[in-house]
């Protein structure tokens, strides 16, 4: 049996819904009044019907499994589905009949990636070391979700472990693990049909790890993802979601299954940039919390209330750069004879669109803003010379030319998290986990490998700082002082306006924030191409406002400025 919510469990769960709402609240909507629907439906919408007694929590969460049950089968959004979410929902609502809210989200369904505790529902992280796993304590970032009055109606999938589980020679595609398999893309729920990749992953990407999947498909308001280097911001690109990467601090890492805590953050994705924003005030915490010490990094706005900043106007004066250089055009790193990066034909006439709606809106324009850590001559000074080791081929004495900072922080980090566990923990350290994989490959363990987590356990925590240290000082000089810091501060910018979810990595290495809107559709053309008679459906391609540390509410301002203006976010299909 697959070991993910069966569909049968769902509908199940449908039933009792349908059962419960008939008889606690009637079946038809009261004469005269529209029915509520949750598709495409903001969170603001939800609480003001619920305000207004046009409905309630029960009827949201219990429409939301309406859709799980019809379309989980072919998207595979989630691993697990709360089985109490609607008793919750009934406290919630009985709480609002007493005249009590508890805060922005009361009563509106949220999902959370499953590397993120909860003590109600297991946490995976995709892991069949960790399947069926319920741990000791929840996230700071659960708690604050349900002290804002959030149902956590589901556990997301996501690339096993934040995708630190297998690089090369086989990496693990995104949005697969051994607990729940593939998920798939409601844009374009296929299967990849090229000889080379028809292993079961989807045809068009979900991206990252974080699963966006059921936040398009409508089967929640938002979801909390996490990112390390793309998770919160490529599944929104991929989804046409709008996605807030916040300040690595912002939001509590306390109670998320790591990788490393030099970049680790998690952050909201809704389809708007207001859901966004009210999820991030929902997520922060009141004030710093002691269990992790990144979270005095940023100051949280009076009553953590990032909504102040959804300014029409946000745009008027902004001074915006444009990093042509390898996020739009290819460029050659020194002491390499080919060029990398740029982007194809159609999503430069996207770009090219995008600016121009920024210029009508009265945004200064500076073209080019090229970051100097990309165009720097020297190739220790060069971003595009220094990647992340990654996979057997980055293993101990052959990573001389890559950081080391994701397979360092990952012994350090994971294993730190799994003495906060207790006697509880499915294993206790890095080399068992390697271990459990081996002996249960046949299980379904590692069907890619683990070579991240053998290149991780191999570090030694005490021996190798040094080297772990420099390499994160030359991480936050490219990715942040001369990379982003210097452009921003040279030509006195709000932001640099990256191509879907491209700015990603260098925003990443200092921790930094990043605001993502959806923005247009794009042709699936990958190389090597589709066969004959299979007709791809388009991408989404959404556009990134990146800043330095704690620029959120500027950010927020410019994202939902460009966002009004535009308007493009296409819902997938009603039936994926």
């Amino acid at each position: 049996m697959n070991p993910r919510l069966t569909l049968s469990g769902l509908f199940f769960l449908l039933a009792a819904a349908l059962i419960a709402a008939q008889a606690r609240h009637g079946a038809a909507a009261p004469a005269g009044v529209k029915a509520f629907s949750v598709v495409e439906a903001t969170i603001p919408e939800m609480r003001a019907a619920m305000e207004q007694g046009r409905v309630t929590s029960h009827e949201l969460v219990r429409q939301y499994l309406a859709r799980v049950a019809m379309y989980e089968d072919k998207l595979h959004a989630a691993i697990t589905v709360n089985p109490h979410a609607l008793d919750e929902a009934d406290a919630r609502d009985r709480d609002r009949a007493a005249g009590r809210t508890l805060g922005p989200l009361h009563g509106i369904p949220i999902a959370l990636k499953d590397n993120i505790h909860t003590t109600d529902m297991p946490t995976t992280g995709g892991a069949l070391a960790f399947e069926g796993f319920v741990p000791p304590y929840e996230a700071t970032l659960t708690k604050n979700l349900r002290e804002a009055g959030a149902i956590i109606i589901a556990k997301t999938g996501l690339t096993e472990l934040a995708n630190w589980v297998a690089g090369g020679p086989t990496p693990m595609p995104g949005n697969y693990n051994a607990v729940g398999g593939y998920g798939y893309n409601p844009y374009d729920p296929r299967k990849d049909p090229r000889a080379a990749t028809f292993d079961g992953r989807p045809v068009l990407g979900t991206g990252g790890s974080s699963s966006g999947i059921g936040t398009a498909a409508n089967f929640w308001a938002g979801n909390v993802g996490s990112e390390t280097s793309g998770s919160v911001l490529s599944p929104s690109n991929q989804n046409m979601l709008a996605g807030i990467k916040p300040t690595v601090g912002r939001i509590s890492r306390y109670g998320v299954i790591p990788i490393t805590a030099d970049q680790d953050t998690a952050g909201p994705m809704a389809k708007n940039v207001t859901d966004a924003a009210v999820m991030l005030g929902a997520l922060e915490s009141a004030s710093p919390d002691p269990n992790d010490p990144a979270t005095r990094t940023c100051s949280a706005p009076a009553g953590r209330d990032y909504t102040k900043f959804l300014n029409r106007d946000g745009l008027k004066g902004a001074r915006i750069g444009i990093p042509r250089a390898f996020f739009y055009d290819k460029a050659t790193p020194p002491g390499r004879s080919s060029p990398g990066g740029g982007l194809n034909d159609d999503q430069k006439k996207a770009m090219d669109d995008a600016i121009a709606v920024l210029r009508k809106e009265g945004a200064v324009i500076v073209d080019p803003a090229n970051l100097p850590s990309i165009v720097d001559k020297d190739a220790k000074d060069n971003f595009m010379t220094w990647g992340i080791c990654s996979g057997s081929e980055n293993a101990k004495g052959k990573d001389a030319e890559c950081s080391v900072v994701l397979k360092y922080g990952m012994k350090r980090d994971f294993n730190k998290w799994l003495a906060t566990l207790g006697p509880s923990a499915p294993v206790k350290s890095l080399t068992e986990l390697r271990i459990w994989n081996i002996t249960h490959q046949k299980a379904g363990a590692i069907k890619y490998g683990q070579s991240n987590l053998d290149i991780s356990d191999e570090m030694d925590v005490e021996a190798d700082r040094p080297r772990y240290e420099a390499d994160r000082a030359r991480d936050i000089k490219l990715g942040g002082a001369h990379g982003i810091d210097e452009v921003m501060k040279a030509e006195r910018l709000d932001a640099v306006l990256f191509p879907g979810a491209n700015g990603a990595a260098i925003a990443a290495r200092p921790g930094y924030p990043t605001v993502i809107v959806p923005f247009a559709l794009v042709p699936n053309a990958p190389t090597p191409g589709f066969p004959a008679g299979f007709t791809a459906r388009p991408a989404p391609f959404g556009v990134s406002f990146t800043g330095m540390a704690c620029a959120e509410p500027r950010l927020i301002e410019l994202a939902y400025a460009f966002e009004q203006a535009t308007k493009r976010r296409v819902p997938p299909p009603s039936a994926p």
